[in-house]
């Protein structure tokens, strides 16, 4: 993705002037995924051949992230899980599969790149992000609160340890004498490498995280018998695209809040899950939250009445709900009491969630 270390500064420079242009309501809907636990042991070898594989079933086709577009190629992904790991596996189709990035924790997007984001607890902080090049090289990433923060926020000598990946390329890597089926990359991350808290019983049984997964993909020329990526007429690389699962309606990977849910499912046979309502709740704090902050862009300080950001009645499965504002020294909090659990939700000026 994008946003990412090199152009940190311009980022955040970015996200401060711009970030919150797209301020009216959220309508992202996230996708859901009931990953299964797998009945028989997974080798990590780049094939869907384990008997595990053949039982789980494929994500909806990826989406552009910011829009309705159909991307040019497809990806899918099939997720499992058991006692020690998360299971993906990704089918990735491309007919020029190249890569060149060899060394760990470079700058892996700067391929053609699989990407995976984590948040276990659900609250935008301390998340993990996870690219993996057709090279099966890998970029692993802990940040502790999104880039919209202004922070220096991303611990990028940090690695999952135990990660265990596979290539299988159909077709031929590096050779643009040939046409390409695509490349499937499958993995395995231990759960220990993900903590919500310190002795954390971590595996998330009947359970769902916040999971995400993008494909960045670049338009590409040759350089003497060499795939390189593409270039405008005044030297500058040409845009990449970036295709998730769950679509952003921006292109920004680091919202969390806008993240697919994953619910990990003990029990066997195909199964649906329903994002809760109070989910839906915090979806509503969060749109606060982006008009808060487009607010104090605007008048150098923040709102201090609902009125000032939004005109429209907040309505929640048909249940109405009435957030408070609250401005203090520091920032603000948005406050609602959800009325399907009677649990109060809070939104600080920092984007976390805590509730009580």
């Amino acid at each position: 993705m994008r946003l990412k270390l090199k152009w940190l500064t311009v980022v955040l420079l970015f996200i401060s002037v711009a970030g919150f242009s797209q301020l009216k309501k959220s309508t992202i809907i996230p996708k859901t995924y009931v990953a299964a636990k797998a009945t028989n042991p997974i080798l990590i070898d780049g094939e869907e051949g384990d008997a595990s594989w053949n039982k789980a079933e494929w994500t909806d086709i990826f989406e552009d992230i910011e829009n309705n577009v159909k991307p040019k190629y497809a990806t899918k992904v099939k997720m499992l899980w058991d006692e020690t790991n998360f299971y993906i596996l990704a089918k990735i189709d491309e007919p020029h599969v190249w890569a060149n990035l060899k060394q760990r924790d470079t700058i892996i997007f700067y391929n053609n790149d699989f990407e995976v984001f984590i948040d276990p607890d659900g609250d935008t902080f301390n998340y993990y992000e996870l690219e993996l090049n057709a090279l099966n090289t890998a970029w692993d990433l802990f940040l502790s609160k999104p880039y919209r923060e202004n922070d220096n926020v991303v611990l990028n000598d940090w690695n999952i340890p135990g990660l265990k990946s596979a290539v299988k390329i159909h077709g031929t890597l590096n050779n643009p004498n040939d046409t390409d089926e695509g490349w499937m990359l499958e993995m395995a991350i231990p759960w220990a490498s993900y903590k919500t808290s310190y002795f954390d019983q971590n595996v998330p049984v009947d359970k769902f995280w916040r999971v995400n997964f993008s494909r960045v993909n670049w338009q590409h020329t040759l350089k003497d018998g060499t795939y390189e990526r593409k270039k405008d007429a005044s030297g500058k690389f040409l845009p990449e695209y970036n295709w998730v699962w769950s679509p952003m309606g921006v292109i920004n990977m680091h919202e969390p809040e806008k993240w697919g849910y994953v619910y990990f499912s003990s029990k066997e046979g195909k199964q649906s899950f329903t994002i809760p309502q109070d989910e839906k709740v915090k979806w509503e704090l969060y749109n606060l939250y982006r008009a808060q902050k487009e607010y104090y862009q605007k008048n150098k300080t923040w709102a201090k009445s609902l009125v000032n950001l939004t005109k429209e009645t907040i309505i929640v499965d048909g249940k109405i709900l009435k957030p408070l504002i609250e401005n203090h020294t520091a920032g603000f909090n948005i406050s609602v009491k959800s009325p399907f659990s009677d649990q109060t939700f809070i939104i600080k000026q920092d984007g976390k969630i805590i509730s009580k």
